[in-house]
């Protein structure tokens, strides 16, 4: 019910969210324009250090950085330690609670998937484009996040919204089990109206999308015993077919029976198979002996699943386990599936946002903004508050390149994130329950 008043609440203020600007909108564009260098400065800083998820001390210092931005807005800010088991540096979040308007958890992460070993490292600026590692992914996003904040600050609209900034430590290699992990972030979703995620905003066939709906990627590992044997014996009703036989027919049916459904995919990212297999799913790194005379015994299959629902999910995965039930002879498989990232379901309420957004986006002379197909995007932390909130993703500067050591930003498109974001925030604030 909460949420379908929002919507409604929405649509009844879209004629306010036309083609043009009020004053209080119009002051804070100028704002963003004038302090647009003072953004690139923040952006330069942070890319400057190296923060891999598994550097600590990396994103703890960035943590720092930001976390002195979220002070300077008056923001309470709090430096969320993990349990030592986890091994994640930790998290930042900064607090507004007090005031009488909507309340908005806004999204960012530290973390960037380039270690402190990396050859990829600082910011490189050849005019209004920039390389460096977390340009796009996402260290632009969280200056947008500090900016918009400043923006709203500067005319005195920040004083009665309720904000929660989460930037996370871990979220190119999170932290396990997720209930620790992202309990603070869980939390925040289930106290928000709304759920703002900032990673880079697309745009393709000359065409601003917006993100309402994200996959889950969870993991799956396949282990499969066969009678190890001579091989001049394999599909005899002694010696059966042994492991990795067994393995390819499961991965076959898989690809034939359960392959299909619309925005599943799954994949199958490293395999390991002979007499001797030693497989580690955290460092994606194993052994494997065998000979061609011998029977294999064991075989090792990593791989991922993403789906747009938590029914889809759990649909999949009965499936696959169906498959993996029926056994060739003399061997035996089990399938274990890990947790991840869920789903951010394509709700009506996304769609909402979606519609206040694409009117800001027309009138900052962009155009309309459509749904984007979620097959085309990963899994990011919003999707950890979009079940208990309307949510949209994306609301990032325009990079490409991510996780790459081509990771470039378009510097230009920097301000017009931070005015798309400083008034959708305005203008959703402006609704009152």
């Amino acid at each position: 019910m909460k949420r379908l008043i929002r919507i409604v609440l929405l649509l009844v203020a879209l004629p306010a969210c036309a083609s043009t600007f009020n004053q209080e909108e119009q002051r804070m564009l100028e704002w963003i324009d004038a302090h647009a260098d003072d953004a690139i400065a923040l952006l330069e800083e942070t890319v400057n250090i190296s923060s891999g998820t598994m550097n600590h001390e990396g994103v703890r210092e960035v943590g720092a950085v930001m976390r002195r931005e979220l002070d300077a807005l008056g923001l309470l800010t709090e430096w969320v330690e993990q349990p030592a088991e986890i091994n994640r540096a930790g998290h930042l979040f900064g607090r507004k609670l007090e005031g009488s308007g909507r309340k908005f958890v806004l999204i960012g992460h530290l973390d960037t998937v380039f270690e402190a070993d990396d050859a990829f490292e600082g910011f490189v600026r050849d005019g209004p484009v920039v390389r460096g590692p977390g340009v796009d992914d996402m260290k632009s996003g969280n200056v947008i996040i500090v900016y918009a904040l400043k923006a709203l600050q500067a005319i005195g609209a920040l004083d009665e919204i309720r904000v929660v900034v989460s930037y996370t430590g871990d979220e190119e290699k999170t932290g396990k089990p997720l209930a620790i992990s992202r309990k603070e972030l869980i939390e925040a979703g289930k106290w928000a109206d709304f759920g703002l995620g900032f990673e880079s905003a697309v745009t393709y066939n000359d065409v601003d999308w917006a993100t309402i709906a994200r996959r889950s990627s969870t993991g799956w590992i396949l282990t499969v015993e066969g009678r190890q044997a001579h091989s001049s014996g394999i599909f005899s009703e002694e010696d059966g077919a042994g492991a990795i036989f067994e393995a390819a027919r499961i991965l076959d049916a898989f690809y034939d029976e359960v392959r299909g459904e619309e925005h599943l995919t799954f994949n199958a990212g490293t395999i390991q198979g002979g007499t001797d297999v030693a497989y580690d799913p955290q460092q994606n790194r194993g052994t494997t002996f065998g000979k061609t005379n011998v029977i294999p015994r064991r075989v090792v299959v990593h791989g991922g699943l993403r789906t747009i629902s938590q029914d889809q999910l759990d649909r999949t995965r009965a499936a696959m386990r169906a498959v993996v039930a029926r056994s060739l002879p003399h061997t035996a498989a089990s399938i274990e599936f890990t947790e991840g990232y869920p789903p951010m379901f394509p709700t009506e309420g996304n769609r909402s946002l979606k519609v206040v957004l694409s009117a800001i986006n027309e009138a900052l002379g962009r155009g309309p903004m459509d749904e984007l197909d979620p097959s085309r995007r990963g899994a990011a932390d919003v999707s950890f508050v979009a079940p208990y909130t309307d949510a949209i993703a994306g609301l990032g500067a325009l990079g490409k390149g991510g996780h790459t050591p081509n990771e470039s930003l378009d510097l230009t498109s920097l301000p017009l994130a931070i005015k798309r974001a400083a008034i959708l925030i305005y203008r959703l604030n402006s609704t009152e329950e």
